[in-house]
């Protein structure tokens, strides 16, 4: 069996949307600014706290929170040690 994917009529008008700052705000609180300009400030607190996973709870400590990097358009915590969806970040939701 093959299995073949055909890309010539996928909508060229469709963007990748892109972090492109994001600044420490309070707690577990992040702005998040994208490169089509829209601001969200993103609550991570219920997530963590939520999660009884160590490599996921472990970011309860704001001095480890606040050690986040943008990367490739991407929020992104110790070399992907934890990282979000895009779409889910401009939902301004976790």
């Amino acid at each position: 069996m093959k299995i073949t994917i055909d890309y010539t009529n996928l909508d060229e008008d469709v963007k990748t949307i892109n972090v492109v700052k994001a600044v420490y705000e309070s707690l577990h609180k992040i702005k998040i600014t994208f490169d089509d300009n829209a601001i969200k400030i993103v609550d991570f607190g219920p997530f963590l706290s939520k999660s009884n996973h160590p490599s996921i709870s472990k970011y309860m400590d704001v001095n480890l929170f606040q050690n986040f990097k943008i990367v490739d358009g991407n929020l992104n915590w110790n070399d992907y040690d934890l990282i979000f969806p895009i779409w889910d970040l401009y939902n301004g939701e976790i």
